[in-house]
């Protein structure tokens, strides 16, 4: 789940010890570990509300705290957003279908420490359109990690990601970004996936830090709107296809360790 960009000045992000880095390891390992329980379940015919279902139990029963649930009063475990939907969507009764996409944002409390990741699974036959729009999303996000270099800025996250989006004729959301992670759902620094002129993008990344990295990108429009009824759901502007991927990434003296790496998901150069 990623949080709306702030315009007010950062604060300092927090610093993990080794121990600490521990927690943020096993808690990425089981989010991972989840990602991979539900995948064979997210298909046409099924309905989110159910995948939402499978995932509080699964979590539940390896005495795991789901984050979501009730966080801000979000009423579900997961967020599923499909097709149009950016981030935030709401588990519900309607089945996907063949040609959807869906994202599907897991996050899991593992002895005190968050971990989070999400993927956009394609569902049956989908047009060509969104299938490259899923496929540039995905390569985005290893640009954006492989961007993260101990004494970098975190500017250098979201300069890739917009770079490589335009090159391929997408647009990339500006209103959400990633956040720091750790004890905390939530925390500093901020990530922006494009490169704004002031704020967190300016902060220095050291080793110690933990943040997601998560790109939303857009077939039309980068603007979003908040759906007002449920005040989650959030959908491009001009309801075009908006695809995403996510990865808790700590900062090692070597360089960015992927905490939420699946075995059984796309990994680094995978060809939708």
């Amino acid at each position: 789940m990623n949080v709306l960009r702030r315009k007010t000045k950062p604060k300092c992000p927090l610093y993990l010890t080794e121990e600490e880095r521990n927690g943020m390891r096993s808690a990425g390992q089981f989010n991972a570990q989840l990602m991979d329980y539900v995948r064979p379940f997210v298909k046409a015919g099924v309905t989110t509300l159910e995948l939402d279902k499978m995932v509080y139990e699964y979590t539940m029963d390896h005495g795991n705290i789901p984050a979501c649930l009730g966080y801000k009063s979000y009423p579900n475990t997961i967020c599923t957003s499909v097709n149009e939907v950016v981030c935030h969507g709401i588990p519900n009764k309607m089945p996907l279908r063949d040609g959807d996409i869906v994202n599907v944002d897991l996050t899991t409390i593992v002895d005190g420490w968050h971990g989070d990741s999400s993927e956009t699974f394609l569902i049956g036959q989908v047009s060509d359109e969104a299938r490259r729009l899923v496929q540039a999303t995905f390569e985005s996000l290893f640009l954006g990690i492989n961007a993260i270099q101990p004494f970098g800025k975190i500017s250098d996250i979201g300069r890739e990601i917009e770079r490589f989006a335009r090159s391929k004729g997408f647009s990339v959301v500006q209103e959400y970004q990633g956040h720091g992670v750790g004890r905390e759902f939530h925390q500093e620094p901020g990530v922006p996936h494009y490169v704004p002129k002031t704020g967190a993008s300016q902060i220095v990344i050291e080793p110690g830090m933990c943040f997601t990295v998560e790109p939303m990108l857009n077939v039309g429009t980068w603007r979003t709107m908040l759906d007002t009824r449920d005040k989650w759901t959030v959908r491009t502007m001009d309801l075009s296809l908006s695809a995403q991927f996510e990865h808790t990434i700590l900062v090692t003296e070597s360089g960015p360790e992927i905490l939420t790496q699946t075995k059984d998901g796309p990994q680094p150069g995978h060809q939708f």
